[in-house]
């Protein structure tokens, strides 16, 4: 009986092992087989292929948020709703062929060469977004305009060059990791504050989590992103906020200064120092020691409309345990 119950408790620890590490083999090939796809899209629209990985990701994010767009079925998660596909007076909305589409002012477009142009085909999804750009130019200011004119949302143009910029930067689209925004060997401690009432400025609620640590002590860049503000507002003092390629905005503020080199539009890592702890705002530039020294750290996140707060303290907690766990 001892045998048999020895036997089903390895089986306990090992089926989800296995599982987990197929889930990742398979992500591993997805995104494989999509930077195969991105670079075929550079050599035949001389779109650069991390302006292609930008779109993909910030369209995949979007996804995930909006509960009203359908999941992607291949590869690539763009989507292109039909009647911008086909053509807004296309009675067919389901149109596969390049010579009807065109002709009901459609931009969906045959990118394999088998004769059709299917929406949810990722080379027809690719070739359409890079043609589309492509008749802009290939500069990255051209491709602003472009993804402008096709998104007419400011929000979406910047996500997707940061998104663009940090692949262009690793070469690689693996960039999961995460990191603890303070060094684990620092004195600090931090709870959940999220939704807590503040005061300062008129009645309002706690947008993040203090994480409590000495004036000094080093901030980390939480995630892969780039820096997308950088400087001073009365409520968070000195401040910065990272965009990363989910498309949360990664707010670090009271800081006491920032690290060299940081700058507007920098491309960040995972436990890059950013800048350091300090207690600065509720008042005018300047403004320091209202409040005892501790970091702001609170996350927004994008889903194509709008963008919202939302409680980081169980991430925080989690790239926490994630951090020891590497330096074990």
């Amino acid at each position: 009986m001892r045998k048999y119950s020895f036997l089903i408790l390895i089986l306990f620890f090992l089926i989800p092992a296995n599982i987990c590490l197929s889930a990742e083999v398979d992500e591993d090939k997805l995104r494989a087989e999509r930077m195969m796809l991105f670079h075929k899209m550079e050599t035949l629209t001389h779109v650069p292929w991390y302006i292609y990985a930008g779109i993909d990701q910030y369209e995949r994010s979007i996804r995930r948020s909006q509960k009203d767009i359908p999941r992607e079925k291949g590869a690539i998660a763009i989507y292109i709703p039909p009647e911008k596909w086909a053509g807004g007076a296309n009675p067919n909305k389901a149109d596969t062929s390049a010579n009807s589409i065109s002709f009901f002012g459609g931009i969906g477009l045959d990118g394999n060469g088998d004769g059709k142009a299917v929406i949810t085909d990722d080379e027809d999804l690719l070739y359409t977004i890079g043609h589309f750009l492509q008749s802009y130019g290939t500069t990255t200011e051209d491709i602003r305009i472009g993804l402008w004119d096709y998104y007419h949302r400011d929000q979406a143009v910047r996500t997707i060059i940061s998104n663009s910029a940090v692949y262009r930067t690793f070469e690689t689209l693996k960039l999961e990791k995460h990191a603890f925004p303070v060094p684990l060997q620092a004195n600090y401690s931090y709870r959940s504050t999220w939704g807590d009432r503040r005061g300062w400025g008129g009645l309002r609620i706690h947008e993040g989590t203090d994480i409590f640590a000495s004036y000094g002590v080093a901030v980390k860049s939480t995630s892969y992103g780039t820096v997308e503000t950088k400087g001073w507002n009365r409520y968070g003092g000195w401040r910065i906020g990272i965009r990363d390629i989910q498309g949360n905005y990664h707010y670090y503020a009271h800081l006491n200064g920032f690290e060299k080199g940081i700058e507007k539009d920098s491309v960040v890592q995972p436990g890059q120092v950013i800048g350091y702890v300090g207690s600065s705002g509720y008042g005018p530039k300047g403004t320091a020691g209202k409040f005892p020294p501790h970091l702001h750290y609170g996350i927004y996140k994008d889903n194509g409309r709008t963008e919202w707060s939302y409680d980081p303290y169980p991430s925080l907690r989690l790239w926490e345990r994630q951090e020891r766990s590497r330096k074990k």
